[in-house]
């Protein structure tokens, strides 16, 4: 049964305004393809009739799994960052957890850390096409402590993207996800010195505000070559998640992510968590109250 949604997490001050843009899903929606290359060990993601991908995920047998380039939904410019300067571990959009059992998943990323299980395309043509990957994330002996399955789905209407995650993690020991600022989905937008962004949350915190705070939702917009207004990536997060509302990370490059280890948690052997999240793709400008319109149609969808 799905918790109550927190009606806190909803509110838009009533002087606020913006100009509307949709985020919601539209009745129509462009078709996509996915296609799988096991030479370069990546799953990219097509318009139906496109020649270049527009999403690309990375699949290595030896390195954590991750989504880049994603390229703005319009065409103009790519919205995620591949091992920027100032956070070399970040990988466009990947999920790393801080501290298992003290061991680090989130700045630690290649086959010492993370070994492929398998990876493939579910569904490969049509208004949806979707995605999984399984990964073993070891000790120090090369042992698995956790498996994770990401199970992905993308969908284009109109002038966004909407990509829904459902992660899957099953212990093989009794694990201790420690207490820090950051851990789980994250988001590296390509924040460069001098680049205009902004972060947005539920509860209309701005920015260095908007630091372990919790909300429903947080958007960050980021001024990328190739366009004139901010291309913006939204998550939401889903009240069946543990801890929801969950703070959130949000750093002062404006990378961003829910931080699932906001709190010391553990996960007994044999025992499983999951999560749900929608990521949202669009440019121009953030309508909040049409952002909390979306965040309500995603909570029914499920």
């Amino acid at each position: 049964m799905k918790k109550a949604i927190i009606a806190a997490g909803c509110l838009i001050p009533a002087a606020v305004y913006f100009a509307s843009r949709p985020v919601s899903a539209g009745p129509r929606s462009t078709a996509l393809r996915a296609e799988q290359d096991e030479a370069s060990q990546t799953i990219k993601i097509y318009r139906a009739d496109g020649k270049e991908p527009i999403v690309t995920a990375s699949v290595r047998r030896d390195a954590r799994p991750y989504l880049h380039p994603i390229v703005a939904p319009d065409g103009h410019g790519v919205i995620t960052e591949y091992r920027p300067p100032h956070h070399l571990h970040q990988t466009g959009i990947y999920w790393g957890f801080k501290y298992i059992n003290n061991r680090d998943f989130f700045m630690k990323w290649e086959g010492d850390h993370y070994r492929r299980v398998s990876a493939k395309v579910v569904r490969a043509k049509g208004p949806q096409v979707e995605w999984q990957t399984v990964y073993d994330l070891l000790d120090e002996s090369g042992k698995p402590v956790l498996t994770e399955t990401q199970n992905w789905s993308m969908r284009h209407p109109q002038d966004k993207y909407i990509l829904d995650l459902d992660w899957h993690g099953e212990a093989h020991t009794d694990i201790v996800f420690g207490q820090i600022y950051v851990g789980g989905l994250f988001i590296r937008i390509p924040w460069h010195p001098g680049d205009h962004a902004e972060a947005v949350n539920s509860n209309w915190q701005r920015d260095k505000d908007t630091e372990q705070q919790r909300a429903i939702w947080t958007d960050v917009g980021i001024q990328v070559e190739g366009r004139n207004d901010l291309a913006h990536i939204a998550v939401f997060d889903y009240p069946d998640n543990p801890g929801f509302p969950i703070p959130w990370r949000v750093d002062s490059q404006y990378g961003f992510g829910p931080n699932t280890e906001a709190v010391e948690n553990r996960l007994d052997n044999g025992k499983t968590r999951n999560y749900r999240y929608r990521l949202v793709a669009y440019g121009g400008t953030l309508d909040p109250a049409a952002m909390t319109r979306a965040w309500k149609e995603f909570v029914k969808e499920f």
